[in-house]
């Protein structure tokens, strides 16, 4: 008797793994691609150093997710192009006796972003847009809380980017 038990307790143990991988589930397409390069983003707003920042995060999000590794151009398996389409402002809350004046803001960034095979930069392997979105409080300097929240905004949108890369959704 305690054998069977000892026998059906391994059984549905490891029938509870089923389905489920050691390696990630990347998307059928990218199977081959183990390192991508992040050249510089292009910049289609007027925000200044915006693409820097947008380079930054999708560099760093990238790390953090570990499903692919950095590499520089001439080596890497895929190049990750991206743009920064645009930047959009949204007023939150007023202020109670002006409407007209914004107490709070959210700022909504689109990023294009285009996945090329390093061998052929002609074959797209993965393209799509993505968002990311923060909200800050406005100050006395309007400029100086903006340029403070677009890192957390971008920094939202790469991660969204990444998971399309890594996972396929």
């Amino acid at each position: 008797m305690r054998l069977l038990s000892a026998a059906l307790a391994a059984t549905f143990a490891l029938a509870g793994c089923a389905g489920y991988q050691i390696d990630g589930a990347k998307p059928a397409v990218l199977q081959n691609v183990q390192t991508i390069s992040v050249p510089m983003f292009r910049n289609d707003t007027l925000h200044p150093r915006a693409e820097t920042i947008a380079t930054s995060a999708a560099a760093d999000a990238l790390v953090r997710d570990g499903t692919y590794r950095l590499a520089s151009t001439g080596d890497a398996d895929a190049v990750l192009e991206g743009t920064i389409q645009e930047i959009d402002y949204v007023q939150i809350r007023s202020a109670r006796f002006d409407t007209l004046r914004p107490l709070e803001l959210q700022n909504t960034i689109t990023l294009a972003w285009t996945l090329r095979d390093g061998a052929d930069p002609n074959r797209v392997l993965a393209s799509g847009t993505s968002t990311g979105s923060s909200r800050f409080f406005v100050d006395s300097n309007l400029q100086t809380a903006r340029n403070s929240a677009l890192p957390d905004a971008l920094e939202r949108a790469a991660e969204a980017m990444v998971s399309r890369i890594a996972n396929g959704y």
